[in-house]
């Protein structure tokens, strides 16, 4: 579901200036065409795919430990985040908040001051993806088209998966919440399953520490 691309902060302003005049993601859904459920794979999986997956946790975990430098030792994490630049999808956030707060205890998401990322709404051919703004800081991109395709609270969670130090894996099954879109337009669910749970989980025991070493 996602596209990697270069970590650079113009990158970002091409995204958002083209989602000018766009069509928000309550409208009506429209048809999922082949040519545009291609469009939105054809990064899937890949090397690249999965190295800006990377690149994007680790700047996650570096604004996070800025700020939590002065309380190093504390077991659970908050990470915090904007909505301000996605109005149309504020409704998939918050589900999507509550989905990973119910089901995992050593990371919590919360919106925010001083975010550690934001979510950003437009148009892009090749889909919704994660990606940083080359300052330490990341971003989720969720596109209008796909969101209508795809069922859109699985798109967001998903996305938000790697937040949390999540890679992609589409072949998995629809149960497996960063198979994203691999298992089809049909899937509904929008919750990472057990293996996912424990990862996440494992991946921020105590703090930063487990987290940070994974990049490392």
């Amino acid at each position: 579901m996602r596209h990697p691309r270069t970590v650079l902060s113009a990158a970002l302003g091409v995204a958002l200036a083209a989602a000018l005049g766009a069509v928000p993601a309550s409208a009506a859904a429209t048809s999922a065409s082949p040519a545009a459920i291609a469009s939105h794979v054809a990064y899937e999986g890949s090397a690249e795919d999965a190295a800006a997956t990377k690149a994007f946790f680790a700047a996650v975990l570096k604004s996070v430990a800025e700020k939590r430098a002065a309380n190093p030792g504390a077991r659970v994490v908050t990470v915090n985040y904007s909505t301000a630049n996605a109005p149309s999808f504020r409704s998939q956030i918050a589900r999507s908040t509550q989905v990973w707060n119910s089901t995992v205890t050593n990371v919590r998401l919360q919106e925010g001051a001083n975010p550690s990322f934001r979510y950003y709404e437009g148009n892009d051919s090749r889909g919704s993806y994660a990606s940083t703004d080359g300052h330490g800081r990341g971003y989720i991109f969720l596109d209008y088209r796909q969101n209508q395709i795809y069922n859109s609270n699985r798109v967001t969670a998903h996305e938000t998966g790697h937040v949390l130090g999540l890679p992609d894996n589409y072949r998995g099954p629809c149960s497996e919440l960063m198979s994203g879109g691999g298992p089809g337009t049909s899937c509904q669910n929008d919750t990472p399953n057990a293996a996912e749970r424990a990862r996440v989980n494992a991946l921020w025991l105590n703090g930063l520490a487990s987290a940070m070493k994974s990049v490392s």
